[in-house]
């Protein structure tokens, strides 16, 4: 992961989410008040060597406006990770990021993302196809847990060793998944580790940060070079400004902002790359803290297509 050269320590990047941080949400947040660094959703090396690569491209898209951005990907064969990162080179990216810490149960049962925690050779092997891929042209980095069922400081000392750009750390385990609060304590000393064994890397923190406020204590408070936005940004789409807005929005800028994320969406997936699902996932975002809100929202998950989404929402003006 790049560290933006123009930004004062720490910096704030936008996490990767599944079926969330795609180009046309990334923009809104471009627009409303930028991160420092983008993040793509994470995307399968496997499934980017195989014939349903064009299936998956739509997940790598991005506009100028959501630079400097990092490529997430994660899997399971080397070789395949080793000729993606070749091609996110040629792409534009100004890094790739390894997911080691999703901790989604099928996904890890096929022995990928958190699993490596606990198939550390499988694990070198990908970080060295990656730095072989990018061959020193952009920067490499790894995001993972604090352990798979309990907190194992010596996976982090291993991926230290390995000279990443960049080690991002979810403060949960595996196992606790988000059941728990995140335990900035450990990552605090995971920070410390690299102080001994890897200065020249950067340690970004992430869990339950609600506002740029909260991040910029945590990363005073452990030492942290970089801090990590995930889900609030659901509670405030300014949430990296240094005075968030949001606040102060009236329910109709809240209803406009969730029109220009509705027509973007249909402008940018026109042939129907992405399910019109993916917009549910924001409603509540935008139409939420207003006198009926939840009404509002029951019509806008009933509606299937552009223009009856539009209706419902031109209706409250």
């Amino acid at each position: 992961m790049i560290t933006p050269k123009s930004t004062a320590k720490p910096f704030f990047v936008l996490a990767p989410m599944d079926d969330v941080t795609d180009s046309v949400f990334r923009q809104i947040i471009a627009d409303c008040a930028p991160p420092d660094l983008f993040f793509t959703e994470f995307v399968n090396v496997d499934g980017l060597q195989s014939p349903g690569r064009d299936k998956l491209l739509p997940k790598l898209q991005f506009t100028n406006i959501e630079k400097p951005i990092i490529a997430q990907i994660w899997g399971k064969t080397p070789e395949n990770y080793r000729k993606t990162s070749a091609e996110l080179v040629d792409m534009g990216f100004a890094g790739i990021d390894i997911n080691m810490g999703c901790p989604d149960k099928t996904i890890v049962k096929n022995g990928c993302c958190a699993a490596f925690i606990n198939n550390r050779d499988l694990a070198l092997e990908v970080i060295t196809a990656v730095k072989e891929g990018a061959a020193g042209r952009i920067p490499v980095s790894v995001k993972t847990r604090l352990g798979f069922n309990e907190v194992d400081l010596s996976w982090h000392e291993l991926l230290l060793n390995q000279a990443v750009d960049t080690l991002t750390v979810h403060g949960r385990t595996r196992k606790e998944m988000s059941k728990v609060p995140a335990n900035w304590e450990t990552i605090g000393k995971i920070r410390e580790i690299r102080d001994r064994i890897a200065p020249q890397t950067k340690i970004v923190g992430n869990g339950d940060v609600m506002t740029r406020q909260q991040g910029l204590e945590l990363a005073d408070a452990y030492g942290l070079d970089g801090i990590m936005i995930g889900r609030g940004i659901f509670s405030d789409p300014f949430v990296f400004a240094e005075n968030s807005l949001w606040g102060d929005y009236s329910p109709a800028q809240k209803i406009k902002l969730y029109k220009k994320h509705v027509n973007l969406f249909f402008e940018t997936w026109p042939n129907g790359e992405r399910r019109i699902d993916t917009l549910k996932k924001f409603c509540k975002m935008y139409i939420n803290g207003f006198d009926g809100a939840v009404e509002l929202r029951t019509e806008l998950m009933n509606a299937r297509t552009h223009s009856e989404i539009m209706a419902v929402l031109d209706q409250t003006a």
